[in-house]
């Protein structure tokens, strides 16, 4: 068995004010029962970070606003694990693993079935109101830093044929995955419309061709990710810019429209145009946030029997599928990943996610011991 040096404190980068990041020194967490203890060895940046860091929404510290709570964000991370929590057999020192962001309560309604991202207990995980929910980087202590502590439950093992950088990349296949699986499950053949060629967007047509739909049809406003979407198994693309979306989908599937929409890019128009994309009796998941309140078609959505659905992360183990596919090489996550920093650089980092500078997509912060 491998062994590890693991010392008593730790880098981290903790939120202070609206978009204030300080590098300080923390204790290295210790696991209790049924944890272990992962080093971080890479985490990449989500749009959602950059929210958190900007807004404190959707993070709930405390059962408010994550603002100089010494709170860490950063969710998207992969480690190795360095130390095994009492009665922990599952897994060993040395594994390599992702690590999902929620673990619920596991006692709520929600929990019990599968839906531990919609956890009823969510945010209820601090002094004496602590019910046991844990959502890395939103409700507790995130990644931006070089240890944390996680549940088994929310641990998938990483090959070595898979690196660093992409692994980090299997939560967001796995929110793809979810996504899917809230529609009801492709069936191989049925259309995909994704909409928004964001990282998830980009891995929802990926994970989507690798279960058989047919067409995928991405749409987005920018060539250079509408071609890595192509790369990643895109049918056909759309420049929401050049030509109207809902015309262009019917033009290459026919006026009865999608069976599905992944709608991945928040976009205020993007609802109404989804339900008018998709089919009737046809389903719609959200999986953006909005940045303000939309106004939504509802006639239409009950003339033509739609179902809308909203997903919040990666429920109902779809992280693990997620990976097997990756390690299968049913796509290459690899080509959203474009940037790379150490830890000390995570503000150059989240500077080049937010401004997408040099065509950044996914940008991924490794930890240099």
């Amino acid at each position: 068995m491998s062994s590890f040096d693991i010392p008593e404190t730790m880098q981290a980068w903790v939120l202070g004010n609206a978009d204030e990041l300080t590098l300080v020194e923390k204790p290295v967490p210790r696991p209790g029962s049924a944890e272990v203890l992962v080093r971080i060895d890479a985490v990449a940046i989500c749009a959602t970070d950059l929210e958190i860091i900007s807004e404190g929404t959707p993070a709930l510290i405390e059962g408010g606003l994550p603002f100089n709570k010494n709170f860490t964000p950063g969710h998207e991370y992969m480690g190795t694990i360095i130390e095994l929590g009492p009665t922990v057999d599952e897994y060993a020192v040395g594994n390599r693993i992702a690590v999902e962001i929620h673990a619920g309560c596991g006692r709520c309604e929600r929990c019990r079935m599968g839906m531990y991202t919609s956890c009823l207990n969510y945010g209820a995980n601090y002094g004496e109101y602590d019910k046991g929910h844990r959502a890395n980087g939103y409700t507790t202590d995130g990644a931006f830093t070089q240890y944390a502590v996680n549940h088994i439950n929310t641990l998938v093992r990483v090959p070595d044929s898979i690196s660093d950088e992409v692994a980090t990349l299997i939560v967001t296949a796995g929110t793809a995955m979810y996504g899917l699986d809230v529609l009801g499950g492709l069936v191989a053949g049925q259309s995909l419309v994704v909409t928004g060629a964001g990282p998830i967007g980009l891995l929802g047509v990926a994970v989507g061709k690798a279960l058989g739909a047919n067409p995928v049809i991405l749409t987005d406003i920018v060539d250079e990710r509408l071609a890595i979407g192509q790369k990643l198994g895109a049918d056909h693309t759309i420049n929401a810019a050049q030509e109207p979306v809902i015309e262009a989908v019917h033009r290459i599937i026919g006026d009865r429209g999608a069976n599905f929409v992944l709608e991945c890019s928040g976009a205020t128009n993007a609802v109404n145009e989804a339900i008018k994309i998709v089919s009737r009796g046809g389903r719609v998941c959200l999986s953006a946030f909005a940045h303000e309140p939309v106004s939504v078609d509802t006639k239409h959505i009950v003339a033509n029997n739609i179902y809308l659905y909203g997903i919040r992360g990666e429920g109902r183990s779809a992280v693990r599928r997620a990976a097997a596919l990756m390690a299968q090489d049913r796509f290459d996550a690899s080509l959203i990943h474009t940037h790379t920093f150490p830890l000390s650089e995570l503000p150059t980092g989240l500077r080049y996610a937010r401004e997408k500078i040099d065509g950044a997509i996914k940008v991924v912060i490794k930890n240099q011991e």
